[in-house]
């Protein structure tokens, strides 16, 4: 199975993340990540969706999205030509004398020290998933106490916009 990332747009109201979920649910896909943000379009949301599948059993599932009434778009993200980010917040063990170190390396992966205690400190990330997997293996020696995830979040590159060119659809939500 591969990584599928889709870019769905729905209206912003009450319930529609939990009948999109539950699509997928239904469907027996577990989802790797998930996001919801509102976008520059008024009454709109974008929800980035990262499911492992093969691509036929997705395609039926996207069908199925489109005809949720408060779905107003889907696009699958090509990898190539994304741009696609995660947060991460990592409380890492770091008494004073190996505090300075934990700092280097996250420095090098151009993290920020957030947080400072006794005996931790807490590294907030971003980038690629790979990146941050990269970071968390080299702190992982000094103890990662917690670990939190934003879940991904991706754009297309260049000029093109998934709101342009939107359907009656997407007028109703405004």
């Amino acid at each position: 199975m591969a990584k599928h990332t889709l870019s769905v747009l729905v209206e912003n109201r009450p319930g529609v993340l939990a009948r999109v979920a539950g699509l997928f649910s239904r469907r027996g896909f577990n989802i790797d990540s998930l996001a919801v943000g509102e976008t520059e379009v008024d009454n709109v949301s974008r929800m980035t969706i990262v499911v492992d599948a093969a691509a036929q059993p997705l395609e039926q599932v996207t069908k199925q999205l489109n005809k949720l009434v408060n779905v107003l778009k889907i696009v699958e993200l090509d990898d190539t030509a994304t741009v696609s980010r995660e947060l991460w917040l990592v409380k890492v063990g770091a008494s004073p004398d190996v505090r300075a170190q934990v700092i280097e390396i996250a420095s090098v992966f151009r993290a920020s020290v957030v947080d400072v205690d006794h005996d931790a400190v807490v590294v907030e990330a971003t980038g690629s998933t790979e990146k941050l997997e990269a970071m968390v293996r080299l702190l992982s020696p000094y103890g990662i106490r917690e670990l939190v995830r934003s879940g991904t979040i991706a754009v297309g590159r260049g000029a093109k916009s998934i709101t342009e060119g939107r359907a009656l659809r997407l007028e109703r939500a405004g």
